[in-house]
């Protein structure tokens, strides 16, 4: 929520946050009743993995559960990493445009492997030995 308040967004200050080269953002318009506000949400959205709502929180958009966790996951370690960072009230280093570019590059499911596929199976095991009542 807090990045979504900033008027700069999320800022590629960590590799993490370099993984989320495209970045939405949906202004704030209320508790979501308004049915057509559906839209204009798909409409910010458009190819965007991730969206902020301004004001709100975080919508994750993937092709599995898996990928899903793993993008609001990482995603929540980079706002809160970008948080400390701007709490220090100093100058902030960001790292060259092509560097942004070529880690996200890097991060891509196109060049590497979807993200958190691999992760997500280790982590239900965790949670069947932690407490297997969620899968109820």
């Amino acid at each position: 929520m807090a990045v979504g308040a900033l008027e700069c967004g999320l800022l590629p200050l960590t590799q993490t946050a370099m993984r989320f080269g495209t970045v939405a953002y949906h202004d704030y318009q209320g508790v979501a009743i308004d049915l057509e506000e559906r839209e204009s949400l798909a409409q910010h959205l458009g190819d965007a993995e991730v969206m902020f709502l301004r004001n709100h929180g975080l919508l994750v958009a993937s092709a599995s559960i898996a990928q899903a966790f793993n993008a609001v996951y990482w995603l929540e370690n980079a706002c809160r990493a970008q948080v400390d960072a701007m709490s220090c009230q100093s100058k902030l280093h960001l790292p060259a445009e092509e560097v942004v570019k070529k880690t996200n590059h890097l991060y891509k499911p196109s060049t590497r492997r979807p993200y958190g596929e691999m992760e997500w199976a280790a982590m239900l095991r965790f949670l069947d030995r932690r407490d297997p009542s969620y899968r109820n």
